[in-house]
């Protein structure tokens, strides 16, 4: 049991990092919606993008680093959270490209409603 104390530690501390900068995250772009009083931020998705899309790919190269170390737990638990991210990033970038197909389809059926 002695062994695998570092290595639980670890992945606990490796994970809890990683979710407190991205509640960090969340909760600076919530203040920079709630100055614009609920208004559209510049950016916004953008840097939320960037950051689940950084934060998924250092979690499989952590993943990947400790796989060499020989710590089980941590890795496991870093690809867990490579997979987490990722699936955030994908809802995130397809929820933004269903809002811009949908504003795509809405102005092409004015156009077309225009002409007739």
């Amino acid at each position: 049991m002695a062994t695998w104390a570092p290595d639980i530690v670890l992945a606990v501390l490796l994970s809890g990092l990683e979710v407190a900068a991205l509640v960090v995250f969340w909760f600076v772009e919530g203040l920079k919606q709630w100055a614009t009083k609920g208004g559209a931020v510049p950016g916004g998705t953008r840097r939320s993008v960037l950051a689940l899309g950084l934060g998924a790919a250092s979690s499989a190269l952590i993943a990947f680093g400790l796989s060499e170390a020989d710590l089980a737990v941590a890795r496991a638990s870093q690809a867990v959270m490579a997979l987490l991210l990722a699936l955030l990033l994908i809802l995130v970038a397809g929820h933004e490209g269903y809002g811009k197909f949908r504003t795509y389809r809405f102005r092409s059926r004015l156009r077309r409603n225009r002409r007739r």
